[in-house]
């Protein structure tokens, strides 16, 4: 099978990872049918159908991409994502609240495997800021998902149960695996694969935790991860409860969602120029200022739904500048080791932004405040990281050769 054109093969990999975006994104607007329909009074616990997902997806990413590393990208992909497309179906009928949430951590479980071993291929083709410019691609194509989930739940519930959202999510993972099985050949060289023993386990993940760049920047994703987390299960609260508006959740989740799109249109563009380091650490640190900016507009003189989306967007926009970026560098030198070093970050990142998120939503209390004081603690966690990581200097690589 010949390799895709570099054009195809991004915009393959972005609908890999629309997978995710498409699984989460499309339940906002359905978070009161499904509670009201399961039985789940509080309202704060329907937050957990997004937090269930994103555990399992977190849990899977420690395996896939070890087995990845050894048996090959492309056959694992594939079962991935007929996986995806399995426990979609078993959310669909699902009986009681806890079963679906059964059903959706499974569902992350398998969408994990699809997602990881995405990074691993696009290290196999590219390194430093050629990898940090395709991410950038890939995430603004992928943020169209983010766009359109949130409408394509709604009309789903417009026409039909909720039930059916998840019928469409089971469509879209077999439509993406039609496309892989035809279009995508295995990316990972023979004379790369690496034995699944405990002493080849231990060596590969000795090379993960023992850089310093890998540990730095994997705890400033999660402190990312948990940012999003948290206003993806405050969401659609803040719209239903604060502003009394739930019907205007796809339009200005959509407007926050196209923000990203346009900063990771911009990382793509200028990454090479600028390099990685001086574009993300300048973006975590926007990030956690407007945070701590819009917290104290709010304990001053309240929140509009107008102040809401517009400095939410300008995070939003800092979030991807940030992620792009954190993720090549914490890949940088794990070339040896991209399977393993992608679930390790990858795991780590997700369960503990996930947990972090969790905290956040289950803190809401009929304001934004909760949101913006976690996503504030959040940044200075991450920007303390990045800076021990980087010795004390935030803006240049410390060995000049990175070039990065």
């Amino acid at each position: 099978m010949v390799q895709p054109s570099r054009t195809e093969f991004i915009v393959l990999i972005s609908s890999i990872m629309m997978i995710v975006a498409f699984a989460i994104d499309s339940m906002l607007p359905a978070l009161p049918a499904i509670g009201h329909s399961l039985g789940v009074v509080n309202e704060n616990h329907w937050s957990l159908v997004i937090t269930a997902f994103t555990v399992g997806f977190g849990i899977s990413q420690l395996f896939v991409g070890t087995l990845s590393d050894r048996f090959g990208r492309r056959t694992l992909m594939l079962g991935s994502l007929v996986a995806f497309a399995l426990c979609s179906i078993a959310a669909a009928l699902a009986a009681s609240f806890t079963l679906l949430l059964a059903a959706r951590a499974a569902q992350g479980l398998g969408a994990a495997g699809a997602r990881v071993i995405v990074t691993s291929v696009v290290r196999d083709r590219f390194e430093g800021r050629d990898m940090a410019q395709v991410m950038s691609l890939a995430a603004a194509i992928f943020m169209a998902a983010p766009i359109i989930a949130p409408f394509m739940g709604q009309a789903v519930l417009a026409v039909a149960p909720w039930r059916w959202i998840f019928i469409v999510l089971a469509f879209v993972g077999m439509a993406t695996f039609l496309w892989v099985a035809l279009r995508l050949p295995e990316t990972l060289a023979p004379d790369n694969r690496r034995q699944i023993t405990p002493a080849a386990i231990r060596a590969s993940i000795e090379i993960v935790v023992r850089d310093r760049q890998s540990v730095g920047y994997t705890i400033g994703n999660a402190c990312l991860t948990a940012t999003v987390m948290g206003f993806l299960t405050s969401v659609t609260l803040i719209f239903t409860d604060v502003f009394q508006m739930p019907d205007l959740l796809p339009w200005g989740f959509g407007a926050m969602a196209g923000s990203m799109m346009v900063a990771s249109f911009t990382n793509a563009a200028i990454v090479k120029h600028f390099g990685m380091r001086r574009i993300g650490h300048a973006a975590i640190i926007g990030m956690t200022v407007i945070a701590a900016l819009h917290a104290g507009l709010v304990a001053t003189i309240g929140d509009s739904l107008i102040s809401f989306i517009v400095l939410q967007s300008l995070m939003m926009m800092c979030f991807s500048f940030s992620a792009a970026n954190f993720g090549a560098m914490a890949m940088e030198h794990m070339g040896e080791v991209a399977g393993t070093a992608s679930s390790l970050q990858g795991s780590f990142s997700t369960i503990v932004g996930a947990l972090g998120g969790a905290i956040i939503g289950q803190s809401f209390n009929g304001t934004t405040m909760p949101l913006y004081i976690g996503v504030t603690l959040a940044g200075l966690v991450a920007i303390a990281a990045i800076f021990i990581a980087e010795g004390g200097r935030l803006f240049i690589a410390r060995n000049a050769m990175q070039g990065a």
